[in-house]
Order: C-alpha cells, then structure tokens, then sequence
C-alpha cells in the first residue's frame, strides 16, 4: 500500500509541498504502517497481532501534522479519530467527572460500564474511547498539566488492553514530555509505555515550513479596506496549505466556545468575535493553547468608548504573546495609531510594542512555549 507515499509526491508534482527527502521518507513509513494494519489477520481462535504505533517528534513546521493527516485519510483501519491531544484530554476529564456523578444504577446501564472496576473511572473513560475509535491519531501530543500526568499512564494502559493503535506528532522527545513538572517521577512509567507501544521517530527535515510562509508576505496589514481583506485571506490560504475550513467547539471551565474557521492548527476570528463579546483570560489561553496561528481581522480605533473590548484586546495579545503563537492581522491603524488617546493609550503602549514585536523574524522563528498556557 503506497497511496500515501504517492498522494505525498503528486502534492510535490502539483507545487502544493516542496520536495522533502525526510518528508518523503516519513511517508513511506506512515505507508508501512498502513500496510500492516491492511495485512492484519483475524481469525475464529486467535486475535489479530496489531503493530506497534509511531510518535513523530521535531521542530516546529517540519510537516509532522501534514502527514499524519494524510495517514489518517488513507488509513484501513477504521474507525480512526484525529484530534489535537488538549481536546482529547479535556474531554477525557470530563467525561470522568460526568461518571464520577453517576449512581451505581446508571453506571451499570452505561454503555462504558466494565465489571468490577468499582468506582474507577479510568477503565470506562477507555472504553468509551475505544468503542468510538480503533485508531487515535494525536497533533501535538505534550504534557503540561498536572491533572493531564496524573492519569496517562493507566488511561492509556487500557487503551492498548483494548488494542487501540495510537500514532502522534510532538515537538518534543518522550524524555521531555513533562519535563519540570510536579512529581515527574510518577510520570516515567508512562513515557516507558509510549517507548514500548510506539515507534519513536524524528522528522528531521531542516526546513521550517510554517516560518516560511510566515515570512512570505506581511502579518499585519493596515488600514482596513479590500486589499487588507484579500491580503488577509491570501494569507490564510498560504497558511494553511488549501486545507478545508471546519468549525470546532472548545470547552473553558465549563463552557463551550465556539471556532466558526479553522485548519491545520489556524484559526480565524473577527475581533467582534474575540473582543465585543464577555470573554476573558480563560478563553484567551486555551485559544493560544489549542492553536498555533491566529488570525484577526478588522481591529478597529481603539477609544474610552470601547474601552471594554479594547481592555479584551489587551488580554488576548498578552496571551497569544505569552505562548508565542503566531498572530496574522488586519487593523485601522498601525500599533503605535491604535489607541492614539484617552483612558487606556498609555496602557496600550505595552500591547502596541508586542505587536510590533509578534512581527519580528525572531519571534515568528521562536517555538512554541507550553508552560506559559497551562491552565
């Protein structure tokens, strides 16, 4: 099976990517995997020897989410879920907060309940995921939280009880994941697992193609009319390599909050969006969390009379800034004309030197900081 190998290079044929021999031998790795799982054999007596599963590691924009989804839509082993690892582990605790409040009666009609586990919600969190999935892929598989570390361990242990096959893109090795963290040595034992269970590979390809269409043309794009708009969207294109636009809902302590646009780790707002509306630090963070690029369109005249939605701004860049995640941007006016005067200009010279700052080759080039969006 070389569909993916092959879709890689009429990609390559058709401009769309730039030839890559570390890409293009990484595809044809995703191939051998696909091949095995195509070539499993099942039988009345004997259960079906499933392959181990790869964890992609490298740096930032070397093509590791590109090609994982390429696998993804070429894969035989269905049913299969795509999901960034902060999703999957926000719903996996909320899941187990939603079982925790269950009584032994509705547990047991639950279609997630297992024997005897008693009031361990780990188990039927697994199987809730593998009655949904027999293959997981995960984009950005990394460990900050406390409450994430805690649980991997005996989450995944059962999920490969239930031979789930699990593929991953990280920037960092598995000897990294968590590095720092709050009792660290309770978290060994999982990288020991993901070692044991998966191919460890690094894409190695020098290139850091997100920085390259990052510098390709300007990230902020002033004043607002019909050639910042085009040029915005241009930039989106380029950005996000002719992937479809799709909506996404991420839940903030609680609450949904709702991505109308985004692909291949972008996403798109209005500043209406983002600021017009009661949104605050939480759902700033897991926006940088969850997304590499961000793009904002019509940033209007900051004034006192849109003092509230300007105090948002402030926030939002603060936060994007903080994670280092990458901001495209349309505005009236450039930084320094924002907010020109009245209550909350001198405040705003901060935000505006950031701004400025967000356009530099340096920060465009700077990877991404997890520790500084942890919840």
């Amino acid at each position: 099976m070389v569909e993916l190998y092959q879709n890689y290079k009429e990609k390559v044929a058709a401009g769309q990517l730039k030839a890559d021999s570390a890409q293009a031998d990484m595809a044809q790795r995703f191939d051998m995997l696909a091949t095995q799982l195509s070539e499993m054999k099942t039988g009345w007596f004997s259960k079906p020897v499933y392959p181990k599963g790869l964890y992609i590691w490298g740096g930032v924009g070397r093509g590791k989410s590109m090609l994982m989804d390429l696998f993804h839509a070429h894969t035989p082993l269905k049913p299969a879920l795509r999901t960034h690892f902060h999703d999957f582990m926000l719903e996996t605790h909320s899941f187990i907060a939603q079982w925790r409040k269950l009584d032994e009666k509705s547990r047991r009609k639950h279609a997630a309940y297992v024997k005897g586990v008693g009031e361990d919600p780990i188990p039927p969190a697994a199987k809730h995921i593998a009655d949904k999935a027999r293959l997981l892929c995960f984009d950005e598989f990394h460990v900050t939280d406390i409450a994430d570390a805690m649980i991997l361990g005996r989450l995944f242990e059962q999920l490969w009880k239930h031979d789930i096959v699990v593929v991953a893109t990280s920037n960092r090795h598995p000897d990294d994941l968590y590095a720092g963290g709050v009792n660290r040595d309770l978290f060994k034992p999982f990288i020991g697992m993901i070692k044991d269970k998966l191919d460890i590979i690094e894409l190695k390809s020098d290139m850091d193609y997100r920085l390259e269409r990052l510098i390709a043309a300007p990230v902020y794009y002033s004043p607002l009319n019909q050639a910042s708009d085009n040029a915005l969207q241009e930039a989106w294109v380029r950005l996000t390599k002719g992937v479809s636009d799709s909506q996404v809902e991420l839940t903030v302590q609680g609450r949904t909050l709702r991505v109308s646009r985004h692909a291949a780790g972008c996403a798109f707002f209005s500043f209406s969006e983002l600021c017009d509306k009661p949104l605050g630090a939480a759902d700033y963070l897991v926006i940088a969390r969850r997304f590499h690029t961000v793009f904002i369109e019509h940033v209007p005249m900051l004034t006192p009379a849109n003092r509230n939605a300007a105090k948002r701004f402030v926030t939002l860049i603060d936060a994007l800034y903080e994670s280092r995640t990458k901001l495209v941007l349309s505005a009236e006016a450039e930084p320094d004309d924002l907010y020109p005067e009245g209550d909350g200009a001198f405040e705003f010279e901060r935000t505006a030197s950031r701004l400025h700052e967000m356009r530099s080759k340096d920060y465009l080039a700077a990877g991404r900081s997890e520790e500084a969006v942890a919840p």
